[in-house]
């Protein structure tokens, strides 16, 4: 075989992802609180941006802006240039105040090692306790086996099963428990309720609990119906996972409205949430000062600031081109939703992502990031925007269909204001919902109620 090489011209079309065009997309999935951050990083970094609106000057005081500003250009460009070796000394200490400190909540860690040294002085036992406060998960779980902790700390495995029993004493009580019934076991101690008969009911019947199964531990226990269902209503006050009242303490998630919706003189308004950030602006000095020829600019540094202005440019282009989708979008789920906004979830309509795209002529990712983690704040509450988007299932009055939400809603509605005697089932919820006029099998009923966190029927009944 003879191998040569050849030189092919070839014509191609392809899509290339710009920097720019990353942006663009990156600021439209952006929440209100994500973009001002971001907008407040970019003028920080871009000397260009100015979130001041311009104003009109005299002709010798805009000279004399100029060249403070040419000043200070020169020693922007200057500190970025050197930003790694950069002191910039405060002019003003910052006065001390109590409202400077920001304090936070201790992690389980530090809670139960906090409550381990004030109750042992003794330097083995700390070290045995740390190691297994380090071992507990964010649940409140003990991960390790107590043989390995003897072993990696030299120590007989009925030391560190001393000391755990001491964690078990600990707050949130249920902590450093090995599994479930142990750790219900530890709370129950704790609050005075070890009772043998309920330890036996945690110990050897909790799936039963689950699968609400009261017959088969009233036969285990000897116990009547109802003495069975008051030890399980205690065990269900219980914490299954105790760790968790000290894990993400500082995970504190702030939810900021991207969209208002108000309703004026009958019409519901749509307003985009655009006054948490600044207006921004070009500067508009600087940009005078780089389209002078005599500036006396290097080439260096007329290409840095090209590239800022440039940025600067398809920023504010950006920030007002997610503005103008996000209203599109609002707007076309608003005049969707009407009879939501008006009465409730129960009217609320079945939608799709492509159907607004449909309608707002962008392609269907558009508008998927244009909705996510985004809120909006409607006479009904305040909704993130992908929860009008869901299936419907068909109705019999009419071509219509009703959405899955508000079916859903139907069900919470019924099993609340059943008779805890005798609860409804899967098949009599389907049933009253065919009455209604919605197509529903009780498959899909059951697939709801379990989306739901209802119980099953059998778990449901009170004796």
């Amino acid at each position: 075989m003879k191998l040569t090489h050849d030189i092919f011209l070839e014509q191609q079309q392809k899509l290339l992802m710009t920097p720019e065009l990353r942006q663009a997309i990156a600021i439209l999935q952006m929440s209100t609180l994500e973009l001002s951050e971001y907008i407040q990083k970019e003028l920080e970094e871009n000397p260009f941006l100015d979130e001041r609106e311009p104003e009109e000057l005299p002709e010798r005081e805009e000279h004399e802006a100029e060249a403070e500003a040419k000043r200070v250009l020169e020693q922007w460009i200057e500190y970025h240039s050197d930003r790694d070796t950069a002191y910039m000394p405060q002019e003003k200490e910052e006065e001390k105040s109590l409202e400077n400190f920001i304090t936070s909540r201790p992690s389980l860690y530090d809670h139960l090692e906090f409550q381990l040294r004030m109750v042992t002085r003794d330097d083995l036992d700390l070290r045995i306790g740390e190691y297994l406060i380090g071992s507990i998960d964010h649940n409140g779980y003990l991960t390790v086996e107590l043989k390995e902790v003897a072993e990696q700390m030299g120590v007989p495995e009925c030391r560190v099963e001393e000391v755990l029993e001491m964690i078990h004493s600990f707050h949130p009580y249920g902590v450093g428990a090995r599994d479930l019934p142990e750790c219900l076991l530890i709370q129950l101690k704790h609050y005075g309720k070890d009772d043998p008969v309920i330890t036996t009911i945690v110990t050897n019947h909790l799936e039963d609990i689950g699968r609400g199964r009261l017959n088969r531990i009233a036969q285990a226990v000897n116990l009547s119906i109802q003495q069975v269902q008051e030890i399980c209503d205690l065990i269900r006050t219980l914490d299954p996972r105790p760790g968790l009242q000290y894990s993400n303490a500082d995970q504190i998630k702030y939810i900021v409205p991207d969209v208002f919706v108000e309703k004026v003189d009958g019409e519901y308004v749509v307003i985009v949430n655009d006054f948490q950030f600044p207006r921004l602006t070009v500067n508009r000095l600087y940009e005078k000062m780089l389209h002078q020829n005599e500036s006396g600019f290097t080439p260096e540094t007329r290409k840095y600031l090209e590239e800022k202005m440039g940025s600067a440019l398809w920023l504010i282009r950006s920030i007002e081109q997610r503005r103008m989708t996000l209203y599109k979008v609002a707007r076309c789920i608003v005049d969707i939703q009407k009879d939501f906004l008006d009465h409730g979830v129960a009217h609320l309509k079945p939608l799709t992502l492509r159907e607004v795209a449909d309608i707002v002529e962008v392609h269907e990712s558009t508008v998927s990031r244009a909705t996510t983690n985004k809120y909006i704040q409607t006479p009904q509450g305040l909704f993130e925007l992908k929860y009008f988007f869901s299936t419907g299932v068909q109705s019999t009055k009419g071509d219509e269909k009703v959405s899955a939400r508000s079916i859903k809603k139907m069900i919470e509605e019924l099993v609340a204001n059943e008779d805890p005697t005798r609860p409804l089932s899967d098949e009599a919820i389907a049933q009253i919902l065919q009455e209604q006029g919605i197509c529903i099998s009780r498959r899909t009923v059951a697939k709801y109620r379990n989306e739901l966190g209802i119980a099953c029927t059998m778990a449901r009944r009170r004796y």
